[in-house]
C-alpha cells in the first residue's frame, strides 16, 4: 500500500490534536480534544499526563476512523508539544509520580530568586541562552524530585524517568522502549548547554536532577523509532520532534536568518530565525535552538510572552463575559474604543522583554461608564502591546528593522486583532490559509525526514497566505495608547512581594 499522508501529534497547552497531511501539505482531516487543567494553587497549574496519553490515543485512532484511513497509508508522524512542561514517572510501572507541572506555572519562583541571590543567574543565561525564571523545566524537575523523595519512598531512584511531554508522548508511543527529546524541547528545559546541544553535568547537579533520568538528545528530523503495531495496526515512524514554537517557525518557511513569526495561543511567542550561529540578546529575548537535522544547528531568538489566548479562554470560563473566543471579534467592534481602560495580561507573571515572576494581571483605569465591551477590547489590544513590546526589542537587537510579521495560532483569527496588531507595530502581517501551524512543521518535518516530501522549498511554495493586515487609519491612536498601556505595566510589576 502507498504512503498518501503524514500524521502530525500537537500536544499543546489547553487541548490535543491529531491532524493528517496530504502529498500537498494540505490537511486531509483533523481531531481535537480539550483536556482538564489543574490549579492547586494560586499560580500553580498542572497537567495529568495520563489524560494527555489517553487523548493521543483517542485522537490518532479517530483521525484514521473518519478519514478511513489504515496506519500502513502512514509515511510518518511528527510529534510537537507544548515544551516547558515536564514530569517524572516510574519506568516498571509505566506511571507518573506527580501531575505535571505547565510551564505557566510560577510555584519555583522562590527557587529561581535564591539562584540569582546566589549569582547563579549568570552562569545559567551563559549556558543555556535562557533567564532564570520559573517558566523553565529545571527548577519544576527539582521541586517535582524532592516531593518524590518526602511523599514516595517506595520509588526507587533508578527507576525515575523525566522528561517533557514529549518524552512521555514518545515512550508511550513506542511500548516504552525510546526514552529521547530534540534539541529544540531539550533548549526549554535550562538543563541543556546550548552550544555543545548536551545536557549539562554542571546543571543537573545545580538543580539535583540525576543524569540517568534524562532522555537523550536527538536531532529534531531523523528517526526516533516506530509505534507500537498494537497502537493503530501498523507500526509508524516517528520521524520529528519539535517545540511548538519551533515547528510553526519551520512551517512558516522562516528558515533564513532574519525572518520571524508570532504564535496566538495560550501564550504569545515571537521567534526569529538566526541561522547557524548561536546568537545572543542583549534586550531581555532568549537564546534557543530553532530546530536540528544530522547534519546542523539553527538557533533563533525567542520573545515569550505568557498570556495571549489564555486571557480570552479567562475571559470565557473565569469571568464568563464571554460564551465564545469568536464572539470577541464583534464585541470589540461594538466600541470606538476602551473607555480609558487598559489589561495588563500577567496572569501567570511577565515573560519578555520584563522576565517578572511577580508581576500579576490588571484592569487599570476603570470608571463607572466602563462596560463588558470596554474590558474584552482591553484584554485584545493588550494581546497586540505585548506582541510590540517584543517586536521593539527584537529591532534593537537586529541589523535590519522588522518589515512584516508571519501570524498563526486560534487567537490570529480574529480579524480585528491582527488590523490592530498591524496598526500598533505600523508593519504589514501575514496570515496563512492554515493556521494550525505548529503541527503542520511537525508534519513537514517527519515527512521530509522520510522522503515523504522531497523539497523543503517546494513544500512552502504552496503554502497559501489568507490575507495580509495592512496598517490603517487606526495607526496613531493605537500607538499613542500603547506608552499608557506601559504605564499599566509597569504599576502591575512586583505585584507579589518575596
Amino acid at each position: 500500500m502507498t504512503h498518501d499522508y503524514v500524521l502530525a501529534i500537537d500536544l499543546g497547552t489547553t487541548g490535543n490534536r491529531a491532524i493528517l497531511f496530504n502529498h500537498e501539505g494540505a490537511i486531509a482531516g483533523q481531531t481535537y480534544k480539550e483536556f482538564t487543567q489543574h490549579y492547586p494553587q494560586p499560580g500553580w497549574l498542572e497537567h495529568d499526563a495520563e489524560e494527555i496519553w489517553r487523548d493521543t490515543q483517542i485522537l490518532m485512532k479517530r483521525v484514521l476512523a473518519e478519514q478511513d484511513v489504515s496506519a500502513s497509508q502512514i509515511a510518518a508522524m511528527g510529534l510537537t508539544v507544548q515544551r516547558e512542561t515536564c514530569l517524572l514517572w516510574d519506568k516498571t510501572t509505566g506511571k507518573p509520580l506527580h501531575r505535571a507541572i505547565v510551564w505557566q506555572d510560577r510555584r519555583t519562583t522562590s527557587h529561581c530568586q535564591q539562584l540569582k541571590a546566589s549569582g547563579q543567574a549568570s552562569l545559567i543565561e551563559e549556558r543555556t541562552g535562557l533567564v532564570v525564571d520559573a517558566y523553565f523545566s529545571a527548577t519544576k524537575l527539582a521541586w517535582l524530585h524532592h516531593w518524590v523523595k518526602d511523599n514516595r519512598p517506595d520509588v526507587k531512584p533508578e527507576n525515575i524517568l523525566a522528561g517533557t511531554i514529549d518524552t512521555w508522548i514518545l515512550w508511550n508511543l513506542t511500548g516504552h522502549k525510546v526514552h529521547a527529546t530534540d534539541h529544540s524541547n531539550a533548549s526549554r528545559t535550562m538543563l541543556m548547554n546550548l552550544a555543545r546541544g548536551e545536557w549539562d553535568a554542571d546543571l543537573l547537579a545545580l538543580f539535583d536532577v540525576a543524569p540517568h533520568w534524562m532522555p537523550t538528545i536527538q536531532p529534531s528530523m531523523g528517526e526516533f523509532g516506530h509505534s507500537d503495531p498494537a497502537l493503530l495496526g501498523a507500526a509508524v515512524p516517528i520521524a520529528a520532534i519539535f517545540g511548538d514554537q519551533q515547528a510553526a517557525l519551520f512551517a512558516h518557511g522562516c528558515n533564513t536568518p532574519g525572518l520571524l513569526k508570532c504564535t496566538y495561543g495560550t501564550g504569545c511567542f515571537l521567534v526569529a530565525q538566526m541561522g547557524t550561529e548561536l546568537a545572543r540578546s542583549r534586550h531581555q529575548l532568549l537564546s534557543t535552538v530553532a530546530w536540528t537535522t544530522p547534519e546542523q544547528t539553527n538557533y533563533a531568538l525567542e520573545g515569550a510572552m505568557f498570556t495571549a489566548g489564555a486571557c480570552i479562554q479567562w475571559l470565557r470560563d473565569g469571568l464568563k463575559l464571554i460564551k465564545s473566543a469568536q464572539e470577541t471579534d464583534a464585541i470589540v467592534r461594538s466600541v470606538p474604543n476602551t473607555d480609558g481602560v487598559f489589561f495588563v495580561p500577567a496572569l501567570s507573571g511577565l515573560g519578555a522583554p520584563h522576565w517578572d515572576m511577580n508581576a500579576r494581571a490588571s484592569f487599570q483605569g476603570i470608571t463607572g461608564g466602563v462596560q463588558q465591551a470596554h474590558m474584552v477590547r482591553a484584554v485584545l489590544e493588550a494581546i497586540a502591546y505585548q506582541v510590540k513590546e517584543v517586536v521593539d526589542a527584537m529591532n534593537q537587537d537586529a541589523n535590519e528593522p522588522i518589515s512584516q510579521l508571519k501570524v498563526d495560532g486560534g487567537a490570529s483569527q480574529n480579524d480585528w486583532l491582527m488590523q490592530f496588531q498591524a496598526d500598533v507595530l505600523g508593519i504589514p502581517v501575514e496570515r496563512p490559509v492554515i493556521l494550525d501551524a505548529t503541527a503542520q512543521g511537525a508534519a513537514f518535518g517527519a515527512g521530509l525526514a522520510v522522503g515523504f516530501w522531497g523539497d523543503y522549498d517546494e513544500l512552502l511554495s504552496k503554502r497559501q497566505v489568507e490575507q495580509v493586515f495592512e496598517p490603517g487609519e487606526g495607526q496613531a491612536e493605537a500607538q499613542a495608547n500603547f506608552a499608557q498601556w506601559q504605564k499599566a505595566v509597569s504599576r502591575a510589576k512586583n505585584w507579589i512581594e518575596n
